[in-house]
């Protein structure tokens, strides 16, 4: 029976959050210090922050670290009134935000509550122009990450960017080499220059020979009337990116150690060595420490290469940057194909247990897929089977890399795991081989979100 008093509709704060979590709009909710104090589930699709991460922090921070692009906040702080304007996330969400005062007695903003939707005709509010600036400044901004690994990997890469040192990055095929590459040169005193790159893998020999330092007229039968310029040449003040230096042959080893030293080289067929300001950046998925031992990789080149050795973790060691590069490759492909996709929950659930042996490009390649084959949700049946068939049961994540978390997350599942079939401490004891007492104590560590009740 309800009282009087009592307001049948009223709904707790709990259940509100949940309420607004199902919104398909993003909601932000800041105070007088524009610190955020609430944001729905939209954010993780966002930006690839979990509402966690957010709140707490103030809009300026947030901003600074480049989540977004412009800021509403001082806006709307300025004006004290409605303020409506597009905003670029760092994944390539396009958001139509309207941010909402709320204002006390003395006309002081209490509360800003934004509210963003993702913008599907983009091209009709923007001027083509206004679009590339957009897409530039996307492309010179950090790779997305929110791994710490990947971070401290590109605070180095901001150190590193401000001297002309050579650069070799190594790491599995497919982690993102090149994109980081390109990074360092947007970022560096040559961004105005140029930026090319070749796969040294991708040629023959002799044609990657022509393709790095050009030849001279009539230097080998089919030659260019006129002679070509070598890419050494045409980057000249900017960067060269060889991709799969451990695939270049040992004869072209030595002439690029030439550029490397002296700053000159000899195109096919010239007499006369030609000066060069470029940059070389290197990559490799190969153990070049091994291909010296067999005499497969020149060791002086190696060491010339390797003033400064970048290594790049593969997608299963960076697992929380797996969502966020799905929502990016996600908005990516829907603008490309003008397609308005928008991806399950237990598709991302079933990514972030997949171990992704290809790594990001492996990723891309696949969100690709599913914008263009899918429904307007993609669901887990429009998986492949590989993905299917090879991802790791919940219980069974990939443990973290520090033993004493890997351990703590071991410790946690199997206590966890023993409660929710034994629903008793005593069992759990039993179980587990270990006394009641500390059973109590790891369960009402670790299991009072399953049942607050311990039982004997």
């Amino acid at each position: 029976m309800i009282s009087e008093t009592q307001n049948p509709f009223e709904i707790t704060v709990e259940t509100l959050k949940k309420i607004l979590d199902y919104s398909s709009d993003e909601i932000f909710v800041l105070d007088s210090e524009q610190r955020v104090i609430y944001v729905n589930g939209a954010c993780e699709r966002h930006y690839g922050l979990k509402p966690e991460d957010v709140v707490g922090k103030k809009n300026s921070e947030l901003y600074e670290k480049g989540y977004w692009k412009p800021s509403i906040v001082p806006l709307v702080f300025k004006e004290k009134k409605t303020v409506t304007i597009k905003m670029t996330t760092y994944l390539g969400a396009e958001l139509l935000t309207t941010a909402v005062p709320i204002l006390n007695e003395k006309n002081d903003i209490e509360f800003v509550v934004t509210t963003s939707q993702e913008l599907q005709n983009y091209k009709s509010i923007q001027t083509e122009k206004e679009e590339k600036l957009s897409f530039d400044s996307l492309n010179s901004a950090a790779p997305i990450t929110n791994c710490e690994k990947m971070k401290n990997i590109l605070k180095v890469c901001e150190k590193i960017a401000k001297v002309d040192s050579t650069i070799l990055i190594q790491g599995e095929s497919g982690t993102g080499k090149g994109v980081l590459a390109h990074y360092i040169h947007n970022i560096s005193k040559r961004s105005g220059k140029t930026f090319l790159k070749i796969n040294c893998a991708a040629l023959p020999e002799d044609l990657l020979e022509s393709e790095l330092f050009g030849y001279t007229e009539g230097s080998f039968t089919g030659a260019s009337k006129n002679g070509k310029k070598g890419l050494l040449e045409v980057a000249d003040q900017g960067t060269l990116f060889l991709d799969e230096i451990g695939e270049m042959p040992l004869s072209l080893q030595a002439k690029l150690l030439q550029v490397i030293q002296e700053k000159q080289f000899l195109a096919i067929g010239g007499h006369k060595m030609k000066k060069v300001d470029v940059r070389i950046i290197a990559a490799t998925n190969r153990d070049l420490v091994e291909m010296v031992r067999k005499y497969q990789f020149r060791e002086d080149l190696f060491y010339r290469l390797n003033i400064i050795d970048i290594h790049l973790p593969p997608l299963r060691e960076r697992r929380e940057d797996i969502i966020p590069l799905t929502y990016n490759f996600l908005y990516k492909f829907n603008k490309t194909y003008e397609m308005n996709k928008i991806i399950s929950q237990q598709c991302l659930d079933l990514f972030y247990r997949y171990s992704w042996p290809g790594n990001i490009r492996q990723l891309e390649n696949l969100m690709e897929r599913l914008v263009v084959t899918s429904d307007s949700i993609i669901q887990k049946n429009d998986l492949p089977d590989l993905i299917l068939n090879n991802v790791k049961p919940e219980t069974q994540h990939l443990l973290p890399a520090n033993l004493d978390d890997a351990i703590e997350h071991v410790k946690k599942a199997l206590v966890m795991e023993s409660f929710k079939k034994h629903k008793s401490s005593r069992k759990v004891a039993k179980d587990l081989n270990i006394s009641q007492t500390r059973a109590v104590k790891l369960i009402s560590q670790y299991c009072d979100s399953l049942n607050e009740d311990i039982g004997d």
